[in-house]
């Protein structure tokens, strides 16, 4: 008779649901780092290859002036879209260099607010200078 009495309760308790929490807490603690290292990288990518093409550029240049040209326009580089980095270069007649600097507020920076900052040289020596990823 009790046990007809007794209504049957179905659903989770409170340690069930608090357990489910702290897990979903845990794994987002650990996969949001990793997807804004990653979102970081992939912003990076965009100077690589900008930087990449002013070097093309550049040696394009040389091939029929026998000089560098500091000057993005006259090398023929126009970069299209929505820019994280402005893009600059300095030559003489033998060497130059490209420089990407991240946009504040567009590029990737560091926790100590640093702007992403890439180089390349007439050596095709791509180095960043101020990383802002992990």
């Amino acid at each position: 008779m009790l046990q007809k009495m007794r209504k049957r309760m179905e659903g989770f308790t409170l340690i069930e649901l608090m357990i489910v929490v702290a897990i979903i807490g845990i794994l987002a603690a650990i996969a949001i780092p990793n997807f804004l290292n990653y979102q970081c990288k992939a912003k990076q990518s965009e100077a690589k290859t900008l930087l990449g093409n002013i070097a093309t550029a550049e040696e394009a240049y040389f091939t029929e002036y026998d000089t560098y040209k500091g000057v993005l326009g006259a090398i023929g580089f126009a970069s299209k879209g929505d820019e994280r980095y402005n893009y600059s270069v300095s030559a003489s007649a033998t060497a130059f260099t490209a420089t990407a600097t991240a946009i504040d507020n567009k590029g990737p920076e560091d926790s100590a607010g640093n702007l992403d900052t890439w180089t390349i040289t007439e050596d095709r020596i791509l180095t960043n200078t101020q990383n802002a990823c992990q």
